[in-house]
């Protein structure tokens, strides 16, 4: 008798009129309980499950994905469609500042690369000013020995001459 309870109950506790929705539940004894499970989905066959949006921006974090909208409703569409164009504008931020970033790395490196030949070129003109400088003070002291030396021979001269 159950079994036979249970194959009516299969039978005829579900009867969904899709207008109205209203649901028959005519030969069930109102002393036994049922259950009965429906949706109130309204839309066309052919218009996508809530599973069939993919993660539109797998690069995205999980958090920040766009949430499947109820197709139902057209605020739920438009609030989906709005948070799919902030996830592409983040996107693009994101990819935006990480090209900024890598172009912010190489300018650095030019600037190390810039600062370091300016101290070679700062080290380099100061040794040639200090080269320059001891240059100047040997060939002075050459012109003055040479001088001396000149001296040195006409006192050598005059002494040879008169002894």
């Amino acid at each position: 008798m159950q079994q036979q309870d249970s194959s009516q109950v299969k039978h005829t506790t579900r009867h969904i009129d899709s207008s109205a929705h209203m649901i028959t539940t005519a030969r069930v004894p109102a002393d036994k309980r049922i259950r009965i499970a429906f949706s109130l989905n309204d839309s066309p066959d052919d218009s996508p499950p809530e599973n069939a949006f993919p993660l539109a921006f797998p690069d995205l974090e999980q958090q920040l994905q766009p949430l499947p909208p109820c197709h139902d409703s057209k605020e739920s569409m438009q609030v989906f469609k709005q948070h799919c164009q902030i996830a592409e504008e983040y996107y693009e931020v994101k990819k935006e500042i990480a090209l900024l970033e890598e172009r912010k790395k190489k300018l650095i490196t030019r600037l190390d690369e810039a600062e370091k030949e300016n101290r070679d070129a700062a080290q380099l003109t100061k040794e040639y000013a200090d080269l320059t400088e001891e240059n100047r003070t040997l060939k002075l002291t050459q012109t003055q020995c040479v001088e001396q030396l000149e001296k040195l021979r006409i006192q050598y001269q005059k002494r040879q001459g008169s002894s």
